[in-house]
C-alpha cells in the first residue's frame, strides 16, 4: 500500500485481493483509538444531565452498548465479503442505486459525529487556553479551537486508511494515560453512591429516562458505526480469518471502545459538572497540573474520532457522486461538518440537538441494517463483487439492478421501519404517538428493526425481488 503518508487513492471500488492484507485485530486500534475522545465522553455526561445516578448511568451505558454492539458487529461481514464499504455492499439488497440510502445515512451519522468532535475538542482548547493565560474564553478562541481540530482531522482523513490506523495505535495508550491522570486528579471528589437528581429526570420518571440514556448514550454508539465497519473489514481477506472471529473481534472492539470513554464521561459529569458543556466543567474544575494533559486529550482524542468519521464521510459522498475523488469528497464534507458546529454552537441548544439527532438518525440506520442483515442471511453471504460496482462505473444491469437499480421491497421496508421508529421516539422536545401510549418509554429502535424485517420478509414472500 506504499508509504505511510502516501494518499490513498482507492474510493469505494473493489479492493484488489493483494491489498487486502489487514489483520482482523485492526478493529481494536480503530475503534478504541477513535472512541477515546471528548465527543464520545459527551454521551456519558448526558446520562448525568438526564438526572441518573452513577450506577444507573453505568448500567444504561453498558446494557445499551452491549446489545447494539452484539448486532452491529455482524455488519463487518458486508465489507469482508465484498471488498468494498457497507454502503456499496448494501446494493446487493437495496439495488445498486438503492444503496444510496446507506450512503445518505452514513453521511448524516458521520456529519453529526465529526461536528461533535470539532465542538467538544474546540471548546476544551478554548477553555483550557483561557485558564492557562488567565483570560476569558471568547468566540474568537472558540473559532480558533474549532478550526485547529478541523484541520488536524482533515489532514489524517485525506491521507487515508494506513495513516489513520497507525495514528490510532498511538492514540490508545496516550489517551488511557491521560484519562488515568484525570481519575487521579478527581478521585477524592468522586462518590460511587452519587444519587443523581431524580427530581430533574429528563423524561419525568426513572424508566423512561433510563431507557433514553440506554439508547442515546449506549446503543447509539455502536449503531453509528453500522455503515462504517466495512470501511475497515474490506481490507481483511476472506481467506485470512473466519466469519465468527471477524464478528467476535468487531464486537469486542466496539463494546470496549465505546463503554470505557462513555463511562469516563459520566465520571467527569459527576466530579466536574456543568449543565451547559462537558468541556467547560472539565476545564474549570481541573487542578492546574491537569490543564496541559487536558489540552492533549482535546487534540489527541479528536484525531481518532474525527478522522475515521471524516474518512467514512468521504467514502459515502464518493459513493453518491462517483465523479468526485475521495479527497474532493473529504474536503467538501469537512466544510459541512465545521459549518454544522458553528450552527450548533451559536444557534441551537447542544444537549437537545445531540439527543434528537442521535435518536432520529439511529432509527434510520437501524431500519437499514435490519433489512441489509436479513438480505445477507437470505443470500447466505454470497454476493457478486463485480455487480455491486455497476452504478460507480456508470453502467446499468447486473444481478442487483432490480427495478431501475432499486429493490422496491427493501426500500419500502426501510421507509416503513424508519417511520414507525420515529413514532416511537421519546425525548424532552418530541414524543411520538407510540411512546405517548407507552408512558413515554422510547421504543424507536426495536420498533424500526422489527417492522423493517417483517415488512421486507412479507413483501419478498408476496412478490420476490426480480434479479
Amino acid at each position: 500500500m506504499g508509504k505511510l503518508t502516501d494518499q490513498e487513492i482507492l474510493g469505494v471500488s473493489t479492493i484488489p485481493e493483494e491489498n487486502r492484507t489487514a489483520s482482523v485485530n485492526t478493529f481494536f486500534p480503530i475503534f478504541l483509538g477513535a472512541n477515546l475522545s471528548l465527543s464520545v465522553m459527551v454521551f456519558g455526561w448526558l446520562t448525568i444531565l438526564y438526572g441518573l445516578s452513577w450506577w444507573d448511568a453505568v448500567s444504561a451505558i453498558v446494557v445499551g452498548t452491549f446489545i447494539a454492539a452484539f448486532f452491529v458487529s455482524t455488519s463487518s461481514l458486508f465489507g469482508w465479503r465484498t471488498a468494498t464499504n457497507n454502503s456499496v455492499s448494501s446494493g446487493a439488497f437495496f439495488g445498486v442505486r438503492g444503496r444510496l440510502i446507506a450512503s445518505f445515512i452514513g453521511l448524516l451519522l458521520c456529519l453529526q459525529y465529526v461536528a461533535l468532535t470539532i465542538w467538544s475538542g474546540g471548546e476544551t482548547i478554548s477553555a483550557g487556553w483561557a485558564r492557562l493565560t488567565n483570560t476569558e474564553s471568547s468566540n474568537t478562541t472558540l473559532i480558533v479551537g474549532y478550526l485547529l481540530i478541523a484541520i488536524f482531522i482533515v489532514l489524517l482523513a485525506i491521507v487515508g486508511y494506513k495513516l489513520i490506523l497507525q495514528v490510532n495505535k498511538i492514540i490508545v495508550p496516550a489517551m488511557f494515560l491521560l484519562m488515568t491522570l484525570s481519575i487521579v486528579a478527581f478521585a477524592d471528589t468522586f462518590d460511587f453512591n452519587y444519587a443523581g437528581t431524580p427530581e430533574l429526570y429528563a423524561l419525568g420518571s426513572f424508566w423512561p429516562t433510563w431507557i433514553l440514556a440506554a439508547l442515546t448514550c449506549g446503543a447509539a454508539g455502536p449503531i453509528s458505526y453500522v455503515t462504517q465497519t466495512g470501511d475497515w473489514s474490506r481490507y481483511i481477506s476472506e481467506s485470512s480469518t473466519s466469519a465468527k472471529n471477524l464478528i467476535t473481534k468487531s464486537f469486542l472492539s466496539l463494546f470496549i471502545g465505546l463503554t470505557v470513554p462513555t463511562i469516563f464521561g459520566a465520571f467527569i459529569g459527576i466530579v466536574a459538572f456543568d449543565e451547559n458543556s462537558l468541556a467547560a466543567g472539565y476545564v474549570l474544575n481541573s487542578p492546574e497540573w491537569l490543564l496541559i494533559p487536558l489540552l492533549l486529550i482535546a487534540v489527541i482524542g479528536s484525531l481518532g474520532q474525527g478522522s475515521i468519521n471524516l474518512y467514512s464521510m468521504g467514502l459515502d459522498l464518493d459513493a453518491i457522486a462517483p465523479k468526485l475523488t475521495r479527497a474532493q469528497s473529504t474536503y467538501l464534507v469537512a466544510g459541512l461538518s465545521t459549518g454544522l458546529v458553528f450552527l450548533g454552537k451559536f444557534v441551537y441548544d447542544a444537549e437537545s440537538a445531540v439527543t434528537n439527532s442521535v435518536l432520529f438518525l439511529t432509527c434510520m440506520a437501524t431500519a437499514w441494517f435490519a433489512v441489509s442483515l436479513t438480505g445477507y442471511i437470505k443470500a447466505k453471504g454470497v454476493i457478486s463483487k463485480s455487480d455491486l460496482q455497476v452504478f460507480n462505473q456508470g453502467k446499468q444491469g447486473g444481478k442487483y439492478w432490480f427495478t431501475a437499480g432499486w429493490n422496491l421491497n427493501a426500500v419500502t421496508a426501510w421507509l416503513l421501519g424508519t417511520t414507525v421508529g420515529f413514532l416511537g421516539v421519546s425525548t424532552e422536545e418530541y414524543q411520538g404517538v407510540l411512546s405517548v401510549n407507552l408512558s413515554s418509554i422510547d421504543v424507536s429502535l426495536p420498533a424500526s428493526a422489527i417492522i423493517s424485517v417483517l415488512v421486507y420478509l412479507a413483501l419478498e414472500r408476496i412478490k420476490p425481488s426480480r434479479i
